[in-house]
């Protein structure tokens, strides 16, 4: 008789950045380093670790700025190091970066929706495509599922300190959440997208489950009206 693989060790969070100063000002604020966290955003932070039920096995972050800032925080909370990754960091808006104009607004929102609805080829002006996005976003999420999160490893979630944009694009993606839901509900700062991956009894990897979308859990099949105030970076 053939031994059936543990499950999954844990979860895959993905955890929207604290309040930054481009949030306040509805600045579209997505090119490296970027802007800081405010004194809400570093309370938010901290609130988070202190929440947490445990403290996480990994914690990983994106190499902006606000991200780098809000895992230093759990990390002083939780004791565990947070590392930086490359390639995690916001969806990059070009040509619209600083401007915090309706207008501009607009534009963003135009292509994000566009993408999530299967038209990953069309690009923001002077910035990335959907397509970009996931092949930059995707190969670290892989390194990270084999390395901690395959059958048999050290149980407990792995967190990751990311981007609103970014990460419900990716959520979108690779857990195949319906829409409008996806891009209807947008993530407050410090709420999480939640992930866990799914075997076989032989420990193939088939996919992802989301379990959790900021206050939601599933099924996903919440009817909200678009956010006049959907914030991003």
């Amino acid at each position: 008789m053939t031994e059936r693989p543990d499950p999954a060790p844990g979860r895959l969070v993905l955890v929207r950045h604290g309040e930054t100063e481009g949030n306040v000002a509805k600045i579209l604020d997505t090119r490296v380093p970027g802007l800081p966290l405010t004194e809400r955003g570093v309370a938010q932070a901290k609130s988070f670790g202190t929440n947490l039920s445990a403290p996480p096995r990994r914690l990983f972050c994106s190499t902006a700025l606000r991200a780098r800032q809000t895992a230093a925080h759990i990390e002083s909370v939780t004791g565990v190091a947070a590392e930086s990754i490359d390639g995690l960091y916001e969806v990059q808006v070009g040509d619209l970066e600083g401007l915090n104009s309706e207008a501009a607004h607009e534009t963003f929102q135009r292509v994000y929706r566009a993408w999530h609805r299967g038209d990953l080829q069309l690009r923001v002006p002077g910035g990335e495509t959907g397509q970009e996005v996931l092949d930059r976003y995707l190969p670290a999420l892989e390194n990270i599922r084999t390395r901690y999160l395959s059958t048999g490893t050290e149980p407990g979630d792995i967190l990751l300190v990311s981007h609103g944009a970014a990460m419900r694009l990716v959520a979108r993606v690779i857990a195949d959440i319906a829409l409008p839901f996806a891009t209807n509900n947008h993530l407050d700062n410090t709420e999480t997208i939640e992930l866990a991956p799914r075997y076989t009894d032989s420990g193939t990897f088939l996919g992802w489950d989301c379990t959790r979308w900021g206050r939601y859990t599933p099924p996903f099949d919440a009817e909200a009206e678009p956010t006049a105030d959907d914030p991003m970076g």
